[in-house]
C-alpha cells in the first residue's frame, strides 16, 4: 500500500515563476522516505498556461 502527497506550489502573475523553491521540496520529502512521482501543470490560465503546479509523491508503507 502506498500513501500519497500533493503539494501545489502557486506561480507568479507575470513571471509564472514559482512562489516557492522546488528543489527544496522534493529534497525534504525525499528525506522523509517519500519518492517524486509526477508534476501536474493543468492549463487553466490565459493562453493554456498554468497558474500553479503540484507536485505527486508517494511512499510506500506497511499494511
Amino acid at each position: 500500500m502506498y500513501q500519497y502527497k500533493f503539494v501545489r506550489i502557486d506561480l507568479k502573475s507575470f513571471t509564472l515563476k514559482p512562489e516557492e523553491d522546488y528543489h527544496e521540496i522534493i529534497e525534504n520529502h525525499a528525506r522523509e522516505g517519500f519518492r517524486l512521482v509526477q508534476i501536474f501543470s493543468p492549463s487553466v490560465g490565459a493562453y493554456g498556461s498554468s497558474s500553479y503546479f503540484e507536485l505527486i509523491f508517494e511512499k510506500k508503507i506497511s499494511q
